[in-house]
């Protein structure tokens, strides 16, 4: 057995693979992709290092405290 990647691109074609699938020629096998619902907190965890994400919670904070700063 080999295995494929094959891209989608509209209904009829994945029916005709459900086909080939009930006539027992292939396997379809339906992975969730980038494009599936998934938190962007789960997608991207683990994406940044500890070091970054503290420097970019400092300039978070810095750009708050600059709007509750008087600019006159």
């Amino acid at each position: 057995m080999k295995t494929v990647t094959v891209e989608i691109k509209n209904d009829i074609a994945l029916t005709f693979l459900h086909n080939l699938e009930s006539m027992h020629i292939l396997r379809v096998i339906e992975e969730k992709g980038p494009n599936a619902k998934q938190k962007l907190s789960e997608r991207f965890a683990g994406c940044l290092s500890k070091e970054r994400t503290e420097e970019l919670q400092k300039e978070l904070t810095q750009m708050r405290n600059e709007w509750d700063r008087d600019t006159y």
